[in-house]
């Protein structure tokens, strides 16, 4: 198949539609429903995540994509009981490419609705269970098994959209778009991070484990498929806050970094046992535990919580946000472009940022630098920036 065509375009008014194969056929095969030209912008995007992903850490790898960028990304490590949780995912017994799905739209649950989902291995029935019980547009992935092709089948009165990729399609060398009746031509962004790009170390702290140069590459390749500007925090094997496409750095480091507060904070007890009421959705118990949770919900937005929940607790107190939140340490931050103020390592370490991998190349880097020593940070330069539009 070397064309297929699209019900419409990013808007429904936008007639005619469709995508084509550059050279020979397209490299995958729809096995069920419609997929739309964003669902495929999503699908290619994610997939190239995962592939490289699981190229860069031999494991399995998910990732979690809304409109062209991932509210969340991971590999298959195994979850804490706090985490599954959290998650909603304690009836499943996990596989690690399951894990690695779970752990993706854990990221960023709120972000994560309606998503499309990338899958770095072949679908089993465990990743299919937790796909059939979340809101989810569509999955790419290289295969399914027969039982967890089945259960996909089933979601939207049959309707799910599934697409099966080649996985040893390599696209060309040189890369092609349109814009205003003008092409635009570059070559492909085929860099894939390594620990080799990790060795650049300019603080005076240089200690790196293995799981932070694994958060770092993970943190680096998110960033190479989230719309920049962006900047992305990773912790134990996941993207914990994503903050993509604004247009100052700082916005940036302060939306990934409230998400990461907000991802930390769902796993205080309060949170985990609260009790909801018969019949309550799991988008609602996303969207309460949420409301609960944000440091700038009113006292009337926590009322309507009576709706969903047996028994409202109470709201943290400022000292027990700040308590809970001192033990969110360790925390991996890429950037994908250098920072041009010491704010943002400022509001970085409000958030445990440990670590930092960024390109460099600040006339304020000696600044920069000194406030990570400030906080006892690890900070890599790798010289590589990774915008991506």
């Amino acid at each position: 198949m070397k064309t297929f065509e699209l019900k419409y375009g990013c808007n429904p008014h936008q007639k005619p539609a469709e995508i084509s194969a550059i050279t020979g056929s397209l490299p995958f095969e729809v096995l069920n429903g419609n997929p739309g030209y964003i669902n495929f912008m999503d699908a290619v995007n994610s997939w190239q995540l995962v592939r490289e992903l699981k190229a860069a850490m031999n494991m399995p790898a998910a990732a979690s994509f809304k409109h062209v960028s991932p509210a969340g990304a991971a590999i298959g490590i195994p979850l804490t009981e706090e985490l599954k949780k959290a998650y909603l995912i304690e009836d499943i017994e996990l596989s690690p490419i399951a894990a690695a799905y779970a752990r993706a739209r854990g990221a960023d649950r709120m972000s994560s609705f309606g998503d499309w989902a990338a899958l770095s291995d072949i679908v089993d029935k465990p990743t299919a269970q937790i796909l059939k019980k979340e809101v989810s547009d569509g999955v790419i992935a290289p295969g399914y098994t027969d039982e967890a092709l089945g259960i996909l089948k089933q979601k939207k009165g049959g309707k799910y959209n599934i697409i099966k990729i080649d996985p040893a399609y390599e696209a060309g060398e040189i890369e092609r778009r349109s814009i205003f009746g003008i092409e635009f031509i570059q070559k492909k962004n085929s860099f894939i991070p390594t620990f080799e790009d990790l060795k650049n170390i300019v603080t005076e702290n240089r200690e790196l484990t293995e799981e932070v140069k694994r958060d770092m590459i993970l943190a680096m390749l998110t960033l190479k498929y989230t719309q920049s500007n962006s900047v992305c925090y990773t912790a134990g094997g996941q993207v914990i806050g994503c903050g993509a496409g604004q247009q100052s750095r700082i916005h940036c480091t302060r939306l990934a970094g409230d998400k990461a507060d907000i991802w930390y904070l769902k796993q205080h007890p309060k949170v985990l046992n609260m009790k909801f009421k018969q019949g309550i959705g799991r988008p609602e118990k996303d969207n309460a535990r949420d409301l609960f949770v944000r440091q700038d919900t009113t006292d009337f937005e926590l009322g309507l919580l009576d709706e969903f929940l047996e028994e409202v607790p109470e709201r943290f107190t400022a000292k027990e946000r700040e308590d809970w939140l001192k033990g969110l340490r360790g925390v991996t931050l890429g950037s994908d472009a250098f920072f041009p103020f010491r704010d943002n390592i400022d509001r970085a370490y409000k958030s445990g940022v440990k670590y930092i991998v960024q390109p460099g190349g600040s006339v304020r880097e000696d600044s920069v630098i000194g406030a990570c020593n400030q906080y006892g940070m690890v900070m890599c330069l790798t010289g590589v920036r990774l915008f991506h539009h």
